[in-house]
């Protein structure tokens, strides 16, 4: 099934046209599957977690901030991992940890009603699907042609913001009146699994899933480069900083917003659940449109204006405006241009790539670290200042955030070999076996 599809027809010749690599179809489809039964919890796990074991909703943003730390955790080691033991054994161990943890959250956590439990086993669980998700993402960086690298990063997104929060939500909009809450976890673990194996097993043919590194780097030699590379190129460090600021308001607005709409603007929690499903829908068709554009006009530009200034305005514009004008159109309109502007960053994965093209899993990692560390921030900062300067404070604050991240775009320019990359049209891929080859030919030489 991968082969043919990777081997030719009009199938991967259409796959090919729309921007990806046809070798990485059905990654592209289990990472959707995957990321749908992850997302499935994130329009009401914060309220269920206050009902069930935490007590309050600061006690439920500690849980679901350790899960974020623990997300921070294993998106850095997806990518540093990645780099000696291959996205596809790292993709393999996110799965486990996912499916693993989430069965002891739901059979023996949860049903205990233990504070301490449902903190170790729903924090450890936050492992998992940055492992699977950004292992894959180094694998689609490895293997796609370096000008069309935008178009494979936004098909990324479009299947990983189609999963987390959109069709998940949508889910479980779907499942709760029926089956309830508690059995809605379940079904999301099932289409996880589901997701996690087509994706595994369908790339088995696709080059780019094995060791990244050179044969002397050892895993501990990669952890410590994915750390050392911030500081050694500030690029680096800047483009995780942007990252952060990506989506941290995006988790910090799931901690407080819920109870703004549901209860505050008296839409119910099947009303903010739909506003949760338009930011993701239309995020991700937005992904798709700004990954392409990216490679037209630039992808610090698109960087720059749509997704930082542009997620400056929309964040505001989100909480702010429905508080002015009660009506829910307009709330589920402010969500949409959330979600598309939120698109606007798809180019930084690109940009952290070709910042450091010899060393891009640990580039990517520290990338994924911000990716991570947003799952943290954001509830961070709503338990920090909610009680002190209320929600339309903390929204403020998310909205300054952006702005600082359109200043920092400046200083991601591109040494001069990753401009060669880009006109030459190869991949990092093809980069790795060349140099490889080279070194194989040099230590013959000395043999």
């Amino acid at each position: 099934m991968t082969t043919n599809i990777s081997s030719g027809g009009r199938f991967a010749a259409l796959v090919e046209r729309i921007g990806i690599p046809p070798a990485l179809f059905f990654g592209f489809v289990g990472l959707l599957f995957f990321m749908i039964g992850d997302g499935v919890e994130s329009g009401y796990i914060s309220p269920y977690l206050t009902h069930n074991g935490a007590g309050t909703e600061s006690r439920a943003a500690i849980i679901i901030s350790v899960y974020g730390l623990l997300v921070t955790l294993g998106s850095w080691l997806s990518g540093a991992l990645s780099e000696t033991w291959g996205p596809r054994r790292v993709m393999w161990i996110g799965l486990g940890i996912w499916a693993t943890f989430e069965i002891l959250f739901l059979a023996v956590a949860l049903n205990s009603h233990s504070y301490v439990l449902i903190l170790v086993t729903y924090g450890l669980r936050g492992l998992g699907y940055p492992l699977f998700a950004y292992g894959f993402l180094v694998w689609v960086l490895a293997a796609s042609p370096a000008r069309r690298l935008g178009s494979a990063v936004g098909w990324f997104y479009f299947a990983f913001t189609g999963g987390l929060p959109t069709l998940g939500s949508l889910l479980a909009s779907g499942t709760q009146p029926v089956i309830g809450e508690y059995a809605t976890f379940w079904v999301s673990l099932c289409v996880v699994i589901a997701g996690g194996l087509l994706a595994i097993t369908g790339l088995r043919a696709a080059p780019g899933g094995a060791r990244l590194a050179a044969p002397t780097t050892t895993t501990r030699g990669s952890l410590f480069a994915s750390i050392a590379i911030a500081f050694q190129r500030p690029r680096v460090g800047i483009g995780c900083i942007i990252r952060i600021i990506n989506t941290a308001p995006q988790f910090g607005f799931l901690v407080f917003l819920p109870t703004v709409f549901s209860d505050d603007l008296h839409y119910g929690t099947s009303g903010w659940l739909r506003l949760v499903f338009l930011i993701g829908f239309s995020n991700i068709f937005a992904n798709l449109f700004f990954g392409v554009i990216s490679d037209k006009i630039g992808w610090h530009r698109t960087l720059r204006v749509f997704g930082c200034l542009g997620c400056a305005v929309t964040s505001a514009m989100f909480y702010f405006l429905p508080q002015t004008v009660h009506a829910y159109w307009i709330a589920a309109l402010c969500a949409c241009l959330y979600g598309i502007t939120l698109a606007g960053f798809t180019p930084i994965s690109v940009l952290m790539s070709l910042i450091a093209p010899e060393n891009k899993g640990n580039a990517i990692a520290v990338l994924n670290l911000g990716a991570g560390a947003a799952t943290f921030v954001g509830p961070l900062i709503v338990a920090i200042f909610l009680d002190l300067i209320g929600a339309g404070g903390v929204t403020l604050i998310f909205t300054a955030l952006y702005v600082v991240a359109a200043v920092c775009v400046r200083w991601l320019t591109l040494p001069p070999e990753s401009q060669e990359i880009v006109e030459k049209g190869l991949s990092l891929n093809d980069i790795d076996v060349a140099t490889h080859h080279v070194r194989d030919a040099a230590t013959e030489s000395g043999k």
